[in-house]
């Protein structure tokens, strides 16, 4: 069965940065499972598993726009100390939720606490920069209808 629209694809991927280093890896665990055709993933790795069947593998580069992004350094901003005492303060690497000029959700990481205040960036660790996939097609088969009326797959809980 090839992959197409509304199909469960389960695949496990390696990642790789700029450099060839091994960044992440899901051979360890269960393959990751998307309903294909409804934006579950990134653009890029849905349009390089089009037409292919389980069982295939291949490498497949994704440029920042088909992955997650262009770095935009609007999301990098200094927030005022008091914002983060609920928290207990504040810690770079910490990861915390904020609300944009739109009213819509981001998560964003601590990446400075100066005297200043602050600073947090709202960017995917992986925007701006091109990735090296290893994918495996491990499994493809038809959506339920609860799968398709939802426009995912449910994650599994252990």
């Amino acid at each position: 069965m090839k992959v197409e629209a509304n199909k469960v694809v389960s695949f496990h991927f390696r990642l790789f940065d700029e450099d060839g280093d091994l960044i992440d890896d899901t051979r360890d665990g269960a393959p990751l499972p998307y309903l294909h055709g409804h934006a579950n993933i990134i653009a890029g790795l849905e349009q390089a598993m089009a037409g292919h069947e389980a069982g295939e593998t291949l490498r497949v580069k994704v440029q920042p726009q088909l992955g997650y992004g262009l770095y935009d350094e609007d999301k990098v901003r200094t927030l005022e100390h008091s914002f983060f005492e609920p928290l207990g303060g504040a810690e770079v690497g910490m990861s915390c939720q904020l609300e944009d000029d739109e009213g819509n959700l981001e998560l964003a990481q601590v990446i400075e606490v100066s005297d200043e205040g602050v600073t947090v960036d709202g960017n995917h660790p992986y925007a701006g920069r091109t990735l090296d996939f290893e994918i495996e097609i491990v499994e493809v088969r038809d959506a339920t209808d609860e799968e398709l009326a939802q426009g995912r797959i449910e994650p599994v809980s252990e």
